[in-house]
């Protein structure tokens, strides 16, 4: 069957008519966040009523905040990113824990039904589709499943190879509109503790590894770390700018990968201009569908598969708190999960947990107690190594007394006596 390539752009307004009182919205996330349909829809705050915004990780500073939006909007999110943190922290707004992985099957088993889906794509091809660019991760089940779709179309938007490859018949409206993607750069916040860390990272990485490591500071200075390993591959839910330099040399080939070999897998990508350009219309790289991206059954088929996760806090123990501050919800569970396991589960694979000793304000992220309300994203019976700039401590099979002197070891040196009174506290009811 050839199905009919011809469409109409519409206005944005027209688009927009589509959501009406007590509809469930999807909003496409990360760099493919839709600003400009986002922008139109909350100039109708005032208009609508009970609107729920369902996302994960989105940017555009203000857009949130604009008068009278939280009397027709309520965000209920599925990661939270700093846009919308005061937010989600206030009666306006709700955080909905789930591992990433599970994300798309909230939306095609209907329990979080879509009523419409807003997302942002590329041009259409010749053939009429258009790709969803460097964010395919959950918003592929999204479209699949809302009962109506609106497209964003940018010709500033990468046409990305993998799942995303959306044919323009399953729009119910398109609207056209250039504008510059979201672009992030860590590479200036990386500092020496960072790249400290990065060293003892690096130093257990082994030739022809699988990588996962995410954005930001730490993930890049390990990244400039890895320049005279060999053979690397990449099996990751989001990849920055810290790979193209790897690409570039050589080290990342994925020569050694049991799934897709020779490609870089992903689920979403975020950084430069550089980066966009690097995934546009690139065969290497693959964006596909979040739920087998971080399918653990998937992750633990490639070889010496390291996953590079961050924490808030852990405590003597090794429970990992990586998504809130107390009670007070600071991002979300994301893939963290996901890998550790799927690590833990490859031949050679190692499960990282990789933080600064300390908070910016000097009080220590290694804790006799995690602060109550915290939230447990990775269990200590997952946690596998741990590294500070002062070590790396290894968890796996010790008891939870060895823990705690593997912890401490790592610990910031400041903070090491007081965490030891509380450990022989804990463990032995004295602390002399």
């Amino acid at each position: 069957m050839i199905r009919k390539k011809d469409f109409n752009y519409t206005t944005a307004e027209k688009a927009l008519d589509c959501v009406k009182n007590g509809n469930r919205v999807f909003l496409h996330g990360s760099a493919a966040t839709p600003l400009h349909l986002l922008r139109k829809l909350t100039e109708r705050a005032g208009d609508l009523e009970d609107i729920e915004l369902v996302a994960i990780s989105t940017y555009g500073d203000g857009i949130f905040e604009k008068e009278g939006f939280s009397d027709s909007f309520f965000i209920n999110s599925l990661f939270v990113s700093a846009n919308i943190r005061k937010i989600v922290n206030s009666r306006h707004g709700a955080y909905i824990p789930v591992f990433l992985s599970e994300i798309p099957r909230l939306f095609t088993k209907r329990i979080l039904p879509l009523d419409v889906a807003i997302v942002h794509v590329s041009l259409p091809d010749k053939h009429g589709f258009c790709s969803l660019g460097v964010s395919v991760d959950v918003a592929l089940g999204a479209v699949r499943s809302a009962n109506h779709v609106i497209a964003q179309v940018n010709e500033k938007m990468p046409r990305t190879h993998g799942d995303g490859l959306i044919h323009v018949s399953t729009f119910d409206a398109l609207v056209k509109h250039t504008e510059d993607l979201p672009e992030v750069d860590y590479s200036e916040k990386v500092t020496d503790v960072s790249m400290t860390i990065g060293r003892y990272c690096a130093e257990l990485i082994e030739d022809g590894s699988t990588l996962q490591m995410g954005i930001g500071n730490i993930p890049d200075a390990v990244l400039a770390c890895l320049h005279n390993h060999k053979d690397l591959g990449i099996h990751t839910e989001m990849f920055s700018d810290g790979v193209l330099p790897l690409v570039e040399k050589g080290v990342i080939n994925n020569k050694f990968k049991t799934k897709h070999p020779g490609k870089i897998v992903t689920g979403f990508a975020v950084g430069s201009r550089k980066l966009y350009d690097f995934v546009d219309d690139n065969p290497e790289v693959v964006f596909l569908d979040i739920g087998y991206v971080n399918d653990a059954k998937v992750i633990c088929t490639n070889p010496k598969v390291i996953s590079i996760n961050s924490a808030v806090e852990i405590d003597l123990t090794g429970q990992v708190c990586a998504d809130s501050i107390g009670t007070y919800q600071y991002s979300g569970v994301g893939g963290q999960m996901d890998f550790v396991r799927g690590a833990s589960l490859s031949e050679g694979g190692k499960p990282i947990i990789a933080l600064a000793s300390t908070t910016a304000k000097g009080k220590s992220k290694i804790v006799p107690f995690l602060q109550q309300g915290a939230g447990v994203v990775t269990t200590r019976a997952h946690v596998h190594y741990v590294v500070t700039e002062y070590g790396v401590a290894y968890l796996y099979g010790k008891n939870l007394i060895e823990r705690a002197r593997e912890l401490i070891r790592i610990a910031h040196p400041d903070h090491r006596e007081h965490l030891e009174r509380q450990a022989r506290l804990r463990f032995y009811g004295y602390d002399g």
